[in-house]
């Protein structure tokens, strides 16, 4: 916050900031006559949605004070926006107006009292907020003012041609009210300064308890060993900052620097000159350097680097930390790399922004984070459209690149037709230091715009509306040598300039599904700059019957999956904020997949230390379609996972997890890995493990009445038979069906499965689609609690037992393994023995499929409680998702909530996996994200209220007889008194149409608000599964009028029901936004009384929801069209 004041004293505390769409209402306001003759007129939205920076000043009520929006080409048509250069400096004497170093500015506005000091605390912030990203392209930076009347601030450029150009150019300079900070040799007497800034702003212990030191450090200054500080004139020179630096000669093993060299520089000698070395750290740098023997001579490795040990600055000039960069290069003039190492749980400091971060190896388990800046990229860097001369330099820059031939075939197409083979139009540019090619991108037009509108929410980012279609391009080619790599955003920024785009995108298709042969080297860089892009919910249209009221064939065409990043005009200029914590997730579950990707699509955070354990690795690199056996939650399909930016964001440790470190913070994984953590989260879920039989002996004709009751610890350690397969999880069922269509379809043996889950009815299904008989399947159920069942339908249940004895499936009931193989060596597996409630079965069986003893894994369980984190069947944690230790949470169907709450009833289990693992996400998004607000201890309890989440609880599959099968319900408690739970208001609210044997039973029930709270499914055809989930907690009144509709016998089939058009507006994926819209619109008016004018809001917000969206509801009339 600052202070300003105006022309007649009032002083106002105001906030400078970058401007929002909200702001467009008051900007408009501010639009005063004499800034619509100097700028004239102008749509603010428009403004804000192409401006490269748009800040708007606000006062501590928000109301805005003054706005200014900046481009980098100037107003108006003088000139096209990629020849602004030549154009100055044909007219105007000006020589240092360079593409990347400035602005100019399409409109400001303020309030008339406050207008000069408006405009200096603008130019002020912008300053800072350029200079940080732009510093290292070169020191003085320039705004280009036409037609701007603040004479005060800035100067008129010198004309050179006469008349020239009708437009007055007024030019103010950063050195004038932002000067460049003064770096200068730190001297003894400087270390009170000194230490008031480190008591200021670092908690250092090391420097605030040894007070002396800095001084010490100050005073033993050598070639070796410098320190600076920075200090501006303020009435006096003024000390804002301190950096001590020094010649490292350790060597970084943990971290990968293949792209700096190793941090060496070779030296050659001939083999009669002894190497010589440095006096200080002598046993060091002679353990250092290597010596590669030629038949000429040696090449001796030596350390190129120094090392930035201390570095603190005022925070209100930390934006001008680069000023330090170029005078420490001086001290060490024949080093070429400067480093700085930072905790992992440090905040990046806008210093780190100019340096590149060395990617740890993977063994690595240093607390710590490298970053390295290069000499080189002092440089300044120049973007251009590429030419026919740049092809040797851009063929060296790429060779020993993966499919470096498709971009240098790209580049001829190019420079011979401007071309693509599909005909898209191909620009190509490169970026140079100097006169050496450092990289080169190559984009394309964007042909598929509105399958990406309607595919991606793109327009969370962009008002699509303010875009030509001309304007979106692809990013297909992008090259950058790692040493200019902080100049990315300046190239984005510079191509968007010159190829007249204001839209890039990148598609990231998954490893197993490469379509576009682009070369990208490297990806983080893009990441780095661009924002992901969630992507959308799809209607699922009923061709057939709108007709010719179908979307265009552009939007539902199926095209192969991928994550999308965005890159815009105004986030060229936008910094993100990177997190380095090292936070490790253990299991590929709901809850685990749902948690990254609330990290990896926060759009100003860019988490590097992002690892996730799996057993059978990321389950986005398997085929979820047409693989069986288990049961689904519709949470992640293949598709699903491949529009997810998951696998270039995080690192997949493939591996069970066997033990935990907490002392030292490490994971053990099986095979001996080790991966280091800062925060960690648990979330395996539960898993089927291998049965125990009870070994009792079956000469004696026992019965289950007579077994002691098991004990939940017991499991089975003895060898587990190659034919008996526990599934868990897609590469189980893979291995599974491998195995039968290789060993067993063809035979005569019997599978057995064992289990009283719905998997087991599923499984039961795969087995008979692979063409198993059913009479060689048998169902052994186990026994269950008198209250549960798989199926809460028994309508359903009773359907599912009819059609397996129609297919001759042999079910057997209260089932309790007893003896594989008769208690013999149990591999191969060909006989199985259960006890029951009357007489023992035995089984003769060629496979046994196991879907029950559902638990904690025992690997899980035993890391859990070696490492002495509380243990009560499940993990036990808080309401905030924490264990006994902080920094290790767990969430998910592994967990227990505290006995505490005196909430037993309640637990993860008991509601959506997805949602869960989005509040665990939401939990610990304040401790990185600077625009929450950090968690409140002292009410991280909420006086002991556990959460209770709203989304449904979701199940499906495909049941035997070929039933597709979809159960929708809102979260219940767990029923702990065995007692079943009787809800009679429910049953006259049921709307149930169709029969299970006809294969077109649709069972919707009602709550008391008549809201939609359980949807059951069982048809032949394919579900539209999307659409059905969208009618869940959906008011029937929404529904067409669903319930009077039903009781007056208008709905026969409800499948045909929610096929009709209008339905699809339901469907919309921004269909609960409109409905909230629409509850805000209904309470004001009928606090008010005005029903005519409610129903007028109601219909207005209806036709603005179809318009907008008209784009995938064209079955929908619109204004003009009728």
């Amino acid at each position: 916050m600052r202070t300003i004041t105006s022309i007649s004293g009032q002083v106002e505390t105001v906030a400078v900031r970058r401007s929002e769409s909200a702001d467009a209402q008051g900007i408009d306001s501010l639009i005063s006559p004499s800034a619509l003759e100097v700028f004239g007129k102008v749509n603010v939205i428009h403004l804000l949605e192409k401006a490269n920076l748009a800040v708007t000043l606000a006062n501590e009520k928000d109301n805005i004070l003054a706005h200014a929006s900046f481009f980098d080409y100037p107003v108006g048509d003088l000139v096209d926006q990629t020849h602004w250069e030549a154009f100055l400096q044909k007219h105007f004497r000006v020589e240092q107006c360079k593409p990347f170093n400035t602005l100019f500015l399409h409109l400001f506005v303020a309030e008339t009292s406050f207008a000069a000091a408006s405009l200096k605390e603008i130019i002020r912030y912008e300053e800072i907020r350029v200079y940080a990203l732009f510093l290292k392209l070169a020191f003085n930076f320039f705004f280009v003012l036409l037609w701007c009347t603040a004479a005060k601030i800035t100067q008129t450029l010198v004309r050179l041609t006469e008349p020239g150009p009708q437009c007055l150019a007024l030019i103010c300079c950063r050195q004038d009210h932002c000067p460049r900070l003064h770096v200068r040799p730190a001297r003894v007497e400087d270390h009170d300064d000194i230490m008031q800034i480190f008591t200021n702003q670092t908690k250092l212990l090391s420097v605030i308890n040894e007070p002396y030191h800095l001084a010490e450090l100050i005073g033993a200054q050598n070639e070796e060993n410098h320190t600076a500080v920075c200090e501006v004139f303020i009435s006096g020179p003024l000390i804002l900052g301190f950096l001590s630096g020094y010649v490292q000669y350790l060597e970084y093993k943990h971290f990968d620097l293949t792209e700096f060299d190793g941090l060496y520089k070779l030296q050659e000698t001939r083999h009669d000159e002894p190497a010589t070395h440095s006096d200080s750290r002598e046993d060091d740098s002679q353990q250092q350097e290597e010596t590669q023997s030629t038949g000429a001579g040696a090449f001796l490795e030596k350390p190129n680097v120094f090392c930035i040990q201390f570095f603190v600055i005022d925070k209100n000039y930390e934006m001008r930390s680069v000023d330090f960069i170029p005078y420490v290069f001086k001290l060490f003039p024949d080093l070429d790399f400067c480093i700085i190492t930072v905790p992992t749980l440090s905040p990046e400091f806008p210093l780190l922004q100019s340096f590149l971060r060395a990617p740890p190896r993977p063994s690595s388990s240093l607390t710590c984070e490298l970053y390295v800046f290069r000499r080189v990229g002092l440089r300044s860097v120049k973007v251009r459209p590429a030419v026919a001369a740049d092809q040797p330099a851009v063929s060296d820059l790429v060779k020993n690149l993966s499919l470096d031939e498709s971009l240098l075939q790209d580049l001829d197409l190019f420079y011979e037709t401007r071309r693509d083979p599909d005909g898209l139009p191909l620009q190509a540019f490169v970026a140079q230091a100097d006169s050496q090619v450092v990289g080169i991108l190559i984009i394309r037009d964007e042909q598929d715009i509105e399958y990406i509108r309607a595919h991606y929410n793109i327009e969370n980012f962009i008002y699509f509306s303010h875009h030509s279609y001309e304007e979106h391009a692809q990013i297909r080619h992008f090259v950058l040598k790692p040493s200019f790599q902080h100049f990315t955003k300046h190239l984005f920024k510079e191509v968007l300039w010159l190829a007249h785009k204001s839209c890039l995108y990148h598609r990231i298709y998954p490893p197993n599904q490469r379509q576009e042969n682009s070369c990208v080297h490297h990806l983080d860089p893009i990441l780095n700059c661009a924002v992901p892009v969630r992507p959308r919910r799809q209607i699922i249209y009923p061709l057939e019957e709108l007709g010719i009221n179908t979307p265009s064939r552009r939007i539902t065409e199926d095209q192969a999956p991928f994550a999308l990043s965005l890159i815009s005009r105004k986030l060229t200029m936008e910094p993100k904020v990177a997190v380095n914590a090292r936070i490790v997730v253990v299991g590929a579950s709901d809850t685990g997949l749902s948690f990254l990707e609330v990290l990896c699509f926060c759009p100003h955070l860019r988490f590097n230390r992002l690892t996730l354990i799996s057993t059978h690795g990321y389950p986005g690199d398997y085929n979820h379609e047409d693989v069986g056996f288990l049961s689904t939650s519709h949470a992640y399909s293949s598709r699903d996972l491949a529009q997810l930016p998951l696998h270039s964001c995080i690192s997949v440790v493939t591996g069970k997890m066997v033990g935990i470190n907490r002392k030292s913070k490490l994971v053990l994984v099986f095979g001996g890995r080790k991966v280091s953590y800062d925060h960690l989260i648990l979330c395996t879920g539960l898993q089927y493990r291998v049965p125990c039989p009870t070994a009792v002996d079956l000469s004696q004709s026992v019965t289950n009445s007579q077994l002691q009751t098991p004990s939940a610890h017991r499991r089975y350690t003895g060898l587990v038979p190659s034919n008996l397969f526990t599934l868990n999880d897609l590469s189980d069922c893979m291995a599974a069906r491998r195995w039968l269509c290789a060993n067993f379809v063809e035979l005569e043996d019997n599978a057995v499965v064992y289990g009283n889950s719905i998997d087991v009815y599923t499984t039961v299904e795969t087995l008979l689609s692979l063409g198993i008989q059913g009479s060689r399947i048998h169902l052994v159920l186990p026994p269950r609690k008198p209250s549960s069942s798989c199926f809460s339908n028994p309508t359903v249940a009773k359907a599912v037992m009819t059609t397996m004895e129609k297919a001759n499936i042999q079910v057997h009931h209260n089932c309790l393994l007893a003896q594989m193989n008769n208690g013999e060596h149990p591999d191969p597996l060909s006989s199985v023995s259960f006890t029951t409630d009357t007489e023992p079965l035995h089984l003769q069986c060629g496979v046994f499929i196991n879907l029950s003893n559902k638990g904690v894994d025992y690997d899980a369980f035993r890391s859990i409680n070696d490492s002495f984190l509380v243990f009560d069947s499940r993990l036990v944690i808080n309401a905030t998702f924490h264990t006994s230790d902080s920094a290790v949470s767990g969430a998910g169907p592994l967990t227990k909530f505290s006995r505490c709450y005196y909430s037993d009833e309640w637990s993860h289990a008991n509601f959506n996996s997805k949602e869960v693992g989005q509040d665990l996400a939401a939990m610990l998004l304040p401790l990185f994200d600077p625009t929450l607000e950090p968690p409140d201890e002292s009410a991280s309890e909420m006086d002991h209220l556990i959460p209770i989440y709203k989304q449904a609880k979701i199940q499906g599959g495909k049941l035997p007889g070929g039933f597709n099968y979809l159960h929708v319900t809102k979260p219940a408690a767990t029923d702990l008194t065995d007692s079943p739970v009787k809800r009679p208001d429910i049953q006259d609210r049921g709307v149930v149409t169709g029969r299970v044997v006809t294969g077109n039973y649709f069972c919707l029930r009602l709550d008391s608000y008549e809201l939609v709270e359980t949807l059951t499914c069982m048809s032949l055809k394919p579900l539209p599964v999307s659409n059905y989930l969208s009618l869940y907690g959906k008011h029937q009144q929404l529904l067409g009028q669903l319930s009077s509709r039903y009781h007056q016998g208008l709905i026969r089939d409800l499948y045909s029901f929610f096929r009709q058009s209008w339905c699809l507006a339901v469907y919309h994926d921004r269909f609960s936004d409109f409905e909230q819209e629409l509850r805000q619109i209904t309470a004001t008016h009928l606090q008010d009384g005005l029903q005519e004018e409610s129903r007028a809001a109601l219909r207005s917000s209806a036709v603005k929801y179809l318009t907008y969206n008209r784009n995938l509801l064209p079955m929908f009339a619109h204004p003009g069209q009728l």
